[in-house]
């Protein structure tokens, strides 16, 4: 490899104008690589808006890139970030999300590995389910839909194939057990967006925030999720690109689990914030009605997670030391970058 090519690697990001993808690209940018190669289906074509601002050195659709990169038609490419997939966790055509999530996957893992290029890809925190434990080991693994399911069939793949921690990869190969995201470049994903997303344009259009009331032995909006912005999904990658003599199937997320409430409360302060208000406690934005609790809907009832939180450990122990910022400091970037 000449001197250029290390400096800008050809990289590919696989769904790169959806939400994380098109996040990744502008650390890569702002790190000055710029030989990338995006890859998606722009048939929802507002999409482009997530690469419009980015630096490309191509464009190739979902249905060409596949089958050329296994035939080695893009030359020497150095990491694949795989973010492309359905993740609709409401979708029921088990047939299409096995095509889109684990098919096509193995096919591209196959292709790295026979090319001797990085794979750094999309997994999901949807794999445990049901469980109330959040380690990457198989007893804590029972995904409650066929999204969960595709993501974890090709955990296991991985796993049969190169060993329970990727060891005997030819190539680095990371799968990122992505928690609840959220952040810029999301705008696209309408019923899949974050819960930040949702109640900015709930807060700007109704003056409140609705949450659901008591569920599940936990008070009204007092579930919890492992909530992380999406920089520091972005950095963790990064940490691993860095680093490619890691390898495995990571968590991440904050480990921090952390209430509705709170996400609720940092979109109000927010706002308050913007127009020189103070911040208000929790009990104060309840009680003047910014905050509202709605009766917990019966179609959700044996079906909602009321609790996650990452186990970090597997991730630290690579030294990986990254500090996650909480969800009164994410929501607040977040709502500064969306209103410049």
């Amino acid at each position: 490899m000449n001197l250029e090519n290390q400096k800008n690697p050809t990289l590919v990001v696989t769904g790169a104008a959806g939400f994380i993808g098109s996040n990744l690209i502008q650390g890569l940018n702002a790190r000055g690589l710029t030989n990338i190669i995006a890859v998606d289906d722009l048939t929802q074509g507002d999409k482009f808006l997530n690469l419009a601002d980015l630096k490309l050195a191509d464009y190739v659709d979902a249905d060409t890139f596949y089958t050329r990169f296994a035939q080695g038609g893009y030359g020497q490419v150095e990491a694949v970030f795989h973010e492309g997939a359905c993740s609709d966790t409401m979708e029921q055509n088990g047939k299409y999300m096995m095509a889109n999530n684990y098919t096509l996957s193995c096919g591209l893992f196959d292709a790295c590995q026979a090319q001797g290029t990085r794979l750094l890809y999309a997994s999901s925190a949807a794999t445990y389910g049901g469980s109330a434990t959040f380690r990457e080991v198989p007893e804590f693994e029972a995904p409650l839909n066929v999204y969960g399911y595709s993501k974890l069939l090709f955990d296991q793949k991985l796993r049969r194939e190169i060993g329970d921690d990727f060891s005997a990869a030819r190539a680095q190969v990371v799968g990122f057990r992505y928690f609840n995201v959220y952040g810029p470049r999301e705008q696209h994903k309408g019923r899949m967006a974050s819960v930040a997303f949702h109640q900015f344009h709930q807060f700007r259009a109704e003056g409140k925030v609705k949450l659901f009331g008591e569920y599940g032995g936990y008070a009204p909006g007092a579930q919890l999720r492992d909530f992380i912005f999406i920089d520091d999904v972005v950095a963790v990658n990064l940490w691993f690109y860095d680093h490619p003599g890691q390898s495995g199937v990571f968590n991440l997320g904050t480990g921090r689990a952390q209430p509705f409430n709170d996400v609720a409360l940092a979109v109000v302060n927010s706002f308050r914030a913007s127009k020189q208000e103070p911040a208000l406690t929790l009990a104060d934005a309840v009680s003047a009605g910014l905050i509202e609790y709605i009766n917990f809907p019966d179609a959700l009832r044996g079906k909602y997670q009321c609790y996650t939180q990452a186990d970090l450990a597997k991730l630290r122990s690579t030294g990986c030391n990254h500090a996650f910022v909480d969800v009164a400091g994410g929501v607040a970037q977040y709502f500064a970058r969306s209103n410049t």
